[in-house]
């Protein structure tokens, strides 16, 4: 094990024990390399000839660059061009430690680590798999989930999901999660996804608490846990009565044995998907500036060993967006878009007859929401005579179909639900 890594494994045994008991034999063995070619070039800084820096420079020291970009970019060359930190960028970083605890009250006066900038949510969800999960390993997830997570997960990494039911009476089945994580082992690592992809779902204030309290009294239990919010559409929630704060919120600071891991990032909640910046933030209970520092740098070096940075550039426009005096108002306003469309679906639902062939299971947040096939139908048969006779897409999870209100208008609604209503109709006849 190289020295640099060992070094990082005392603090943590130093400071909590369980969160080096939870890192898989990579997380134990990766670092920030703090020598070699990087210290060496961090030493060189500032020199009058600097030859360490493996990018072009022009011959009045601004990074080198073609025109044809350059004139294109409103942002100063050096906002643009150069490489990033594999941490990301620390103003990026700072601002959006400020931002979650704005948007989570529930963390005041809570520590919590500096955010890692990642190559948006599904690299942050790969680095926690590398960090935590050996081969073999079980992932807790609810029975609907986002397909990525196998790829990411399971293939890359050769975890094993674990499925627990989501919905129960219309809610939460937070006794199924506990059943879950009750189960025989020490180690026990849980994503938690709200709003859910494919669902559309989040708790309510008082399933939030009764979440916290069953990984709790797991962790009161002798269960080491790590639990994983993956935040991806954090922010979007259209009903009173639910929760508006990251299940993380209610994590951060509840056992010593739980390791609270909030993946999150702009690509959702700022509408900029192709940015690619996402965030791992941790904390737990009691946990220290040096504890913290660790994690941050183990996950540092995983970025570094796998893409080296995210784009420095996406980093640089989500700052000024974020520094911007009418950031919030323009916030707003794609909000209230994706809330008329929400809305506009569930006014339609309430026609009864398509109880005939499908029910909507809960949603109140997100991009998306679900209903499930009537027994006896082809989900996947429907989906094609969807496609091909009423022109309409939406995606099959085993005859559940995920409807993306998020990319349609919200006058289509009822176009929609008739064409999957008549769909149906169409396969029950043929």
């Amino acid at each position: 094990m190289n020295p640099q890594a060992q070094e990082l494994n005392e603090i943590l045994l130093s400071q909590n024990s369980v969160v080096f008991d939870l890192l898989s034999e990579k997380g134990k063995n990766i670092f920030f390399p703090k020598k070699g070619i990087l210290g060496q070039s961090a030493e060189a800084k500032g020199t009058r000839i600097n030859a360490t820096i493996g990018a072009a420079i022009e011959d009045d020291g601004s990074p080198m660059r073609l025109e044809s970009i350059a004139e294109k970019i409103n942002l100063s060359p050096n906002a643009a061009f150069p490489y990033a930190p594999s941490f990301g960028r620390p103003d990026l970083r700072a601002k959006w430690q400020e931002m979650i605890y704005d948007k989570n009250p529930k963390l005041k006066g809570q520590k919590l680590s500096s955010p890692v900038v990642t190559s948006a949510l599904t690299h942050g969800i790969s680095m926690a798999g590398y960090l935590f999960l050996n081969e073999g390993e079980e992932v807790i997830v609810p029975n609907l989930f986002w397909g990525n997570y196998n790829l990411a997960l399971t293939n890359a990494y050769g975890a094993q999901l674990k499925k627990f039911n989501i919905f129960k009476n219309g809610g939460f089945d937070v006794e199924a999660l506990k059943a879950t994580l009750m189960e025989p082992g020490e180690k026990k690592v849980l994503i938690l996804n709200f709003p859910n992809n494919p669902t559309g779902y989040t708790p309510t204030f008082e399933e939030m608490e009764a979440i916290a309290a069953v990984i709790k009294e797991a962790a009161e239990a002798g269960k080491k846990i790590v639990a994983i919010t993956d935040d991806a559409y954090f922010g979007l929630v259209f009903e009173d009565g639910i929760a508006k704060e990251s299940i993380f919120a209610y994590l951060s600071d509840l056992h010593e044995n739980v390791l609270a891991l909030k993946i999150d990032g702009a690509t959702k909640e700022d509408y900029v998907w192709g940015f690619r910046v996402g965030f791992i933030t941790y904390a737990i209970k009691g946990g220290t500036t040096e504890l913290y520092q660790a994690l941050e740098n183990k996950t540092g070096g995983a970025v570094r060993g796998n893409i080296s940075n995210s784009s420095n550039l996406s980093q640089s426009l989500l700052l000024q967006a974020f520094e911007s005096s009418d950031y919030a108002e323009q916030k707003q306003a794609k909000f209230e878009i994706m809330q008329t469309r929400y809305t506009a679906i569930k006014e339609v639902l309430k026609d009864d007859k398509y109880s005939d062939y499908f029910t909507a299971l809960p949603y109140n947040s997100g991009y998306f929401m679900c209903v499930q096939l009537k027994e006896g139908l082809d989900g996947e048969a429907i989906r094609d005579i969807l496609i091909n006779k009423y022109s309409i897409g939406i995606i099959n999870l085993n005859n559940v179909f995920r409807v993306a209100f998020s990319a349609m208008a919200a006058g289509d609604a009822k176009e929609l639900f008739e064409g999957i209503y008549n769909a149906c109709k169409d396969f029950e006849n043929q």
